[in-house]
């Protein structure tokens, strides 16, 4: 049987934001959350990740509730728990008291090993001027690849 490959993105995070530093974190989930992300019936868009209690969650991710899952299902937009190493954590500790950054998932994977994991971004946010630079220059190249045709 072939495995479908799963990959969620957050679509507008590279127009909203500068990415500073990835990360790849592991997710802790349940199981019926395990097979929905595994049918791909998930959402990042809106989602943002916090630290408390020295610990890294995701809050605002969408994950839809497993249709057989009956009185077992979990609830769409818990927070869920991000697992870093701790030198990682505490970077991402000391950068984020800086005024302007915060940390967002850029997408949800599975990894070799078959575990799901979040790449998440500490990023600082655009102006309007810089997205307006950004969409000048993808035309720019729209235009390039027209024309090398």
């Amino acid at each position: 049987m072939a495995i479908k490959e799963i990959n969620i993105r957050n679509k507008k995070a590279s127009f909203e934001y500068h990415f500073l530093e990835t990360f790849k974190a592991g997710m802790v989930l349940t199981g019926t959350e395990v097979k929905s992300l595994r049918a791909g019936k998930a959402s990042i868009s809106e989602a943002y990740c916090f630290i408390g209690n020295g610990e890294l969650f995701v809050r605002g991710m969408n994950i839809s509730e497993y249709a057989p899952g009956s009185y077992n299902n979990h609830l769409p937009t818990r927070e869920r728990k991000l697992l870093l190493k701790k030198s990682e954590l505490e970077k991402l500790v000391k950068k984020i008291k800086n005024k302007g950054l915060t940390i967002i998932p850029i997408s949800v994977f599975v990894s070799d090993s078959n575990f799901f994991k979040m790449e998440i971004a500490l990023a600082h946010g655009k102006k309007l001027y810089d997205k307006r630079e950004d969409l000048k220059t993808k035309d720019a190249k729209i235009d390039m690849a027209r024309k090398m045709m």
